[in-house]
């Protein structure tokens, strides 16, 4: 499985999506923007196993915020919306209060729909998401996506219920390691993020799931077939969370 894959975007594309199609039992396919969705719904079609959802990318919050209304209007069809959220890196900064402004937007559509399943990007800028959650009780669920928060931060997101979403990428980094040993355990999923995410100049593709459960196994020092149960079980409750299986 993988929950969060920019699918759309690999330079080959429709090769991929029929792969994943042959490989995967789910893979979520994360679109950066309302345009984006409707253009790779019609153009890779539809999937028992893809799930494509429309979204809002934060670092094309400037470029693409004419949308939002688009997004907003999108989300009464589907039960999960991604990639949303906000970036608070130096390069993002210049749009930061649109993408809060935007995301809030989501957040607050999202309750008044009964709830839907987001996948969050929360670069540099966890405690405003977490925030904005806060703010709307009945938002539904939160997966954040290549968590790289504080230990602080962490904590406040598990008391939230947050789930979080990872790939091999992450590990990459001693930093990302460190933050994956941490996560809770029952509320971890497989992700790629790919082709934005690589390892050694190539891009992950989604079918990255077994990579990702040795990687968990040697973190949390477990045997690979406890870590590649605890995705698989946790993979099962977050579908019936989001009600797409």
């Amino acid at each position: 499985m993988d929950f969060h894959c920019h699918l759309d975007l690999y330079p080959n594309a429709r090769e991929v999506y029929r792969e994943a199609c042959l490989r995967n039992t789910f893979t979520w396919l994360v679109t950066t923007s309302p345009k984006a969705f409707e253009a790779t719904s019609r153009v890779l079609g539809a999937s028992p196993k893809v799930l494509i959802t429309p979204g809002l990318h934060p670092e094309v919050a400037q470029q693409k915020v004419g949308e939002l209304d688009l997004l907003l209007e999108q989300m009464a069809g589907v039960k999960a919306v991604g990639e949303v959220g906000i970036d608070g890196s130096s390069r993002h900064r210049a749009s930061f209060e649109l993408q809060c402004s935007i995301f809030r937007a989501v957040v607050e559509r999202s309750k008044s729909l009964g709830g839907r399943t987001l996948s969050i990007h929360s670069r540099q800028a966890v405690n405003e998401v977490l925030n904005e959650l806060h703010c709307q009780p009945g938002y539904g669920t939160a997966v954040l996506h290549w968590f790289t928060g504080t230990a602080t931060e962490l904590r406040t997101a598990d008391r939230m219920g947050c789930w979080f979403s990872v790939g091999p990428a992450m590990f990459t980094s001693g930093n990302g390691r460190a933050i994956a040993a941490r996560l809770p355990r029952n509320r971890v999923v497989p992700e790629s993020d790919g082709p934005f995410a690589k390892i050694d100049g190539k891009s992950v593709l989604p079918w990255s799931a077994e990579r990702t459960a040795k990687c968990l196994a040697d973190v949390w020092l477990v045997p690979l077939d406890e870590a590649q149960k605890l995705l698989a079980d946790n993979s099962l409750r977050l579908l019936n969370l989001m009600e797409v299986c």
